[in-house]
């Protein structure tokens, strides 16, 4: 199955056990449904889809405001660096209402373009960067599992979050693993493999990197620990520290475009914490070149890599 078809099906499916909610977003019942992720949904009882024009700053303040009214919301965005738009509501509206604690949910489904150039508006790929400026609960969907947890336990839970999928995942056959990964925090943090030779950390979109990195070390001899960190904002370590303490190598893989990655914080606490031989990090190359055209490909050089635990 696709990426986008499993995630849409987990979204149809968890929506029809949520009453009353407004699923709202540009032609989300309309033409191509957001490339599928949004076909599907319909109005019902206690259920109304309203397909809007681009008003990204309304559609952000009507979400918190159906929030403190008691309703249910999720806003769909066909592209993420719209987002920007309603940035006062996602920092200021967002702070009056998390004093209040309102009971209904408001979640937003961005489409994260991280698929190659498609115009300097669509070139940000940096969904944490949205997520810290206002300490706003962020998840990434990247593979079966992570995707079963993350929409069935915060699409409409109370509470604001940003559910942001993968353009560049969208046609590609949805990723899974053998044995069902071990859950941390609730959908933050996801262990999918324990070995005893490195540990690799994802972040941001890039677990199908990590897994393939993982199996080209096997057919080396090397076994790998392998997580995927889900969450924009992580704030417990704990158990990917321990598992670096045991090894002592640690590849952090970050396919965003931010210049304040999240692994960062990771790194930083790996080398307080743990006693480490050797921390190799894989980030994109953030200049002005992706605002030309380019496929924007984010590879792995496996030999590279082991090169560098060999010094």
């Amino acid at each position: 199955m696709k990426y986008v078809q499993h995630i849409n099906e987990l979204i149809r499916t968890t929506i029809d056990n949520s009453n009353p909610i407004v699923l709202y977003g540009q032609n989300i019942s309309a033409g191509s449904c957001i490339s599928g992720l949004t076909r599907g949904l319909k109005n019902g009882e206690k259920r109304l889809v309203i397909n809007t024009p681009n008003i990204e700053s309304t559609q952000v303040g009507i979400g918190f405001g159906l929030m403190l009214s008691g309703v249910s919301s999720v806003f769909f965005m066909k592209q993420q660096d719209f987002l920007l738009l309603g940035i006062d509501h996602l920092v200021n509206t967002y702070n009056f209402v998390r004093i209040n604690e309102p009971s209904a949910s408001f979640t937003i489904v961005p489409v994260v373009v991280d698929s190659g150039y498609e115009g300097i508006q669509s070139s940000l790929n940096n969904f944490s960067d949205f997520c810290s400026i206002a300490r706003i609960a962020g998840y990434a969907i990247t593979n079966r599992h992570d995707a079963d947890h993350i929409v069935r336990t915060h699409l409409v839970s109370p509470g604001f979050r940003i559910i942001g999928v993968s353009q560049r995942l969208f046609q590609t056959e949805i990723l899974s693993c053998e044995n069902d990964p071990t859950v941390y925090n609730n959908g933050e943090i996801f262990q999918y493999y324990e070995g005893a030779d490195i540990t690799i950390v994802c972040f941001n979109f890039s677990f199908p990197q990590g897994m393939k990195l993982r199996e080209e070390l096997a057919t080396l001899g090397l076994s790998s620990s392998l997580f995927s960190v889900n969450v924009m904002t992580p704030i417990d370590w704990l158990h990917i520290l321990r598992d670096v303490s045991r090894t002592k190598k640690l590849i952090v893989i970050d396919d965003s475009k931010s210049v304040n990655r999240s692994c960062y914080h990771l790194t930083t606490e790996v080398y307080r914490e743990c006693s480490i031989d050797r921390v190799l990090t894989l980030t994109r190359d953030v200049t002005d070149e992706c605002l030309r055209p380019c496929s924007e490909e984010f590879s792995i050089d496996t030999n590279s890599i082991m090169k560098t635990l060999r010094q």
